[in-house]
């Protein structure tokens, strides 16, 4: 702390020592600078304010029906690009700004200029505040004004020409698949047509197709099997069965004869049939080959009876033979059916066997052209909602503005001039120049140091002080330094007079 002390104390009074030098160097510097401050431009500064809502009725009300862009971001981001070159060179372009006649270089400089001039600063809540500082007030309001004017075009503009460009997208992409699905179309119509009968109409493949054909075929012949089982049984039983009844039992009384009552049968089991089946059903031309033939037999034995061959005693008269032949009956058709079915069944097995090395091939490819048709398909039908949902947005935007634009604040222009501060520069001026002053004081006494006691000589030479010597001063020379003191004490008087009259002039010549 006391090297800090002496080392100040050795500064301050080096300057006092060429306190005549400060004094010399600061005068000119304050004069200059105060003819700076007074020479220098006003400059006057345009504000606006806007605010942009986004949030209106319509933008719930359409939810999920219409495309909605962010459009906050969007605002965000037209603001952030409205202060640009082709905007700029737009700007001054228009008459009413007063640029339109600069040319060349000077117009690149001007553009460069106005684009680091220009502020457009957001805040909270979607609000933005727009500034531009120029000499000439009326320019700089309608600058601001024009700004405004491109900000909300921009914003109405670069929203519908984005509607307009997705949906001219969006309809070239569909005429696209359009013309893909149809390609698709044909192609699959071509395959079926060279491969008719090789796919089958269900989901299944070839292997599964196979593989349940031949548990189909397995079954009938399992039934079949039964079947005739359960005939031969009954034909062993019709052998072993006496068809007449005794002779004490046989009247006009009698039962009907055995093939009326299986002719009787039969139709019963064919008008059943035909309620379930059509008439090409196996069973039913089993059913009707029977009728046919107990139909005949019947006409033979009228005709026999007729001639008076037979009587009608002769015919088989006992019921359980007649139940038994009946059955016997219906086992041989349901054999025949079966017989039928097996035999329908055995041909699609062998004929889908025959077509083994065709078949998954087919089925392969079959596949693939349907899963390139449903991709096609069903962005064909995204692309056709999505066209939809963009017709909308686009009557959207015409009919009303999703973000409304409103000016919080008009351009206007502040009656006194926002830059620069002269009252601040006036009377930063005097200070800055005696400082200055001072320092070119304290750097001359730092080339050409002095000595005013043992210790600085210590501090400048290394060596160890042995004595001193008093000086003495005459009263001429006392008085010689009076008049000096006075002197500069009058000459810095007058420098702070004269800064505090230029302050004041200042003060009022900016207030006025």
């Amino acid at each position: 702390m006391d090297d800090l002390i002496s080392t100040l104390k050795q500064a301050a009074l080096g300057i006092w020592r060429r306190r005549w030098i400060a004094m010399a160097v600061a005068w000119p510097l304050a004069i200059l600078m105060g003819v700076v401050v007074a020479k220098m431009s006003d400059k006057y500064e345009a504000t606006t304010r806007i605010f942009v809502d986004t949030q209106t009725v319509l933008k719930p009300l359409m939810k999920d029906l219409a495309y909605q862009p962010d459009i906050d971001q969007q605002v965000s981001m037209l603001a952030k690009t409205l202060i640009s070159r082709p905007n700029i060179q737009l700007l001054m372009s228009q008459p009413q700004v007063g640029m339109s006649q600069i040319t060349g270089v000077e117009k690149d400089l001007e553009i460069d200029r106005l684009m680091k001039a220009i502020k457009v600063e957001p805040s909270v809540n979607n609000m933005y505040a727009i500034s531009y500082k120029d000499a000439d007030p009326r320019r700089a309001q309608q600058l601001v004004k024009s700004l405004v004017e491109m900000f909300v075009d921009a914003g109405v503009g670069e929203k519908r020409r984005d509607s307009e460009d997705a949906r001219r997208f969006i309809n070239e992409q569909i005429r696209t698949y359009e013309a893909k699905l149809a390609e698709a179309e044909e192609r699959l119509k071509d395959f079926k047509l060279r491969n008719f009968g090789m796919t089958g109409t269900s989901n299944q493949d070839y292997f599964s197709r196979v593989s349940n054909l031949s548990d189909v075929v397995a079954k009938l012949r399992v039934d079949l099997s039964a079947a005739e089982q359960g005939r031969d049984a009954l034909k062993r039983e019709l052998a072993a069965e006496d068809p007449q009844l005794p002779p004490d039992t046989s009247g006009p009384g009698a039962a009907p004869s055995e093939t009326d009552t299986r002719m009787d049968t039969q139709r019963k089991l064919l008008d059943d049939l035909l309620r379930r089946y059509t008439d090409d059903h196996p069973d039913v031309i089993a059913t009707r080959r029977t009728i046919a033939q107990l139909e005949r037999q019947k006409r033979q034995e009228m005709e026999a009876a007729a001639r008076g061959g037979r009587g009608r005693g002769n015919a088989a008269t006992s019921p359980v033979y007649q139940k038994i032949r009946i059955s016997l009956a219906e086992a041989e058709a349901n054999v025949a059916s079966l017989r039928t079915q097996l035999s329908v069944q055995s041909g699609r097995l062998e004929e889908t066997r025959g077509k083994a090395g065709k078949v998954p091939e087919a089925e392969a490819e079959l596949a693939q052209l349907n899963r390139d048709y449903d991709v096609l398909r069903k962005n064909y039908d995204t692309l056709v909602a999505r066209r939809e949902s963009a017709s909308l947005g686009v009557k959207l935007d015409q009919s009303a503005q999703l973000a409304d634009f409103r000016i919080v604040e008009p351009p206007r222009v502040s009656g006194q001039p926002a830059m620069p501060s002269r009252l601040l520069l006036a009377a930063v001026a005097p200070v800055v120049a005696l400082l200055i002053g001072a320092l070119t004081a304290y750097g001359l006494m730092m080339l050409a140091p002095a000595v005013h006691d043992g210790a600085s000589l210590t501090a400048l030479t290394g060596r160890p002080v042995l004595g001193s010597v008093s000086m003495f001063v005459s009263d001429s020379a006392k008085q010689l330094e009076k008049r000096n003191l006075q002197a500069f004490m009058a000459t810095g008087a007058a420098f702070f007079v004269l800064s505090a009259v230029w302050v004041v002039w200042v003060a009022k010549h900016a207030a006025s």
